[in-house]
């Protein structure tokens, strides 16, 4: 199948456009709340919609799975996505390049800014434990790494940045709620922006499971990083972006 083939779901049979969705009513356990679960997913375009697990989730809350078919094609030749324009590199290859390169270390700062306390997304790719079998920066010599930790405000970011002379700043946002992930990218943008001349700012990373990385212009960073990224990954980014591109600049 080539990536111009309009396609349906797949759930018991090829093309039968079945599909699994799952959501919370306010609504107690009952008759009645499976009932207004399935009129939800028939206005979403399930018919016939099942409800095959409900469960009460604190007072007056339901969760649901609702199994059901949809009609909706889908045109993979339309998906926009940020195709990775950099190569992998090993620890061993960073490290030549940046100690070639830079002559100096790579100082990295990360932290999780505003309320998010969560900083699973962070360690995995900050610390030397790593995340998927790799590595995570801190294992890498040529780089200097600071982990701010939970909870960190903007202008605390902004300051540490300046005090490093850190050439990439790494934040994650992984708990979040009323969008508070893209408002709280935004201000870190613009208070950067405020606080370095456009040529002397750090390289601004985000990361985390309810960003879409093709938002990068419109929060004002420089890449978006999504669920499933392994160290490699940002690694290379940012030799890519802070040593091989400067270098044939």
């Amino acid at each position: 199948m080539n990536d111009n083939t309009l396609i349906r779901p797949y759930g018991d049979t090829t093309g039968d456009g079945m599909v699994q969705l799952s959501f919370t009513l306010p609504m107690k356990n009952s008759k009645v709340a499976e009932g207004a679960a399935v009129q939800l997913a028939n206005k979403m375009g399930m018919d016939p919609a099942l409800v095959v697990h409900s469960q009460a989730m604190g007072e007056g809350f339901t969760f649901f799975v609702v199994y059901g078919r949809v009609n909706h094609l889908v045109d993979p030749s339309k998906v926009e996505i940020v195709e990775r324009d950099y190569p992998l590199l090993t620890p061993k290859e960073a490290n030549a390049t940046i100690k070639g390169g830079l002559r100096r270390r790579l100082v990295v700062i990360g932290g999780c800014i505003g309320s998010d306390a969560h900083t699973v997304g962070i360690d995995a790719i900050l610390n030397i434990k790593g995340f998927a079998g790799e590595k995570g920066l801190e294992y890498y010599r040529e780089l200097k790494v600071v982990n701010l930790g939970a909870q960190v405000s903007v202008p605390q970011l902004v300051e540490r940045a300046q005090l490093e002379k850190a050439d990439a700043v790494l934040v994650s946002q992984v708990v979040t709620q009323r969008d508070a992930h893209v408002l709280n990218t935004k201000e870190m943008s613009a208070a950067f922006r405020e606080a370095y001349p456009p040529t002397s700012r750090p390289l601004l990373v985000v990361g985390g499971p309810r960003f879409d990385e093709t938002m990068a212009p419109e929060l004002g960073v420089d890449r978006i990083f999504t669920r499933g990224t392994t160290p490699g990954e940002v690694a290379s980014y940012l030799v890519h972006r802070l040593v091989t591109m400067k270098e044939s600049a």
